[in-house]
């Protein structure tokens, strides 16, 4: 018998796009839902998360080399008290998400995209926030 559990949604989460990913139910994979302006993020997860269970949001924290948060940072806490506020319910962890768009731009690259479809920021924003999910579920397996 498979023991399912509640999906862990992704979030890179930026004011003009915001990426988002989501683990199947046993919390093996990891898979692009679909990118939003910053301020649709809350409307979308109210009515993602009253029809799929969710018990983690994972949210992508910005940080520089130096490992000091980068200058987005702030509108990332900003966001993270909203969704604490609309999901009190639900927990929330941060990530590490450095090298995410490196990592999203190389796999289009060794998937064959064209350049014009690599320049789509969509669609690198939802690769990004299913590489901070992917990398999560793989080094909290249990």
């Amino acid at each position: 018998m498979q023991f399912l559990m509640g999906r862990i949604v992704a979030i890179d989460y930026g004011r003009k796009r915001t990426g988002l990913a989501v683990s199947d139910r046993m919390r093996l994979i990891a898979g692009a839902l679909t990118t939003l302006p910053g301020d649709k993020v809350i409307d979308f997860l109210r009515e993602y998360t009253s029809k799929e269970p969710v018990d983690l949001f994972l949210l992508g924290e910005p940080k520089q080399m130096n490992n000091q948060p980068s200058e987005n940072m702030q509108w990332v806490s900003l966001f993270k008290t909203q969704l604490q506020k609309a999901f009190p319910e639900i927990e929330i962890k941060m990530a590490d998400e450095r090298f995410t768009s490196v990592l999203a731009h190389r796999a289009m690259i060794d998937g064959g995209l064209k350049k014009k479809d690599r320049r789509n920021k969509e669609l690198v924003d939802q690769l990004s926030a299913t590489i901070i999910l992917q990398m999560y579920l793989e080094t909290n397996r249990t």
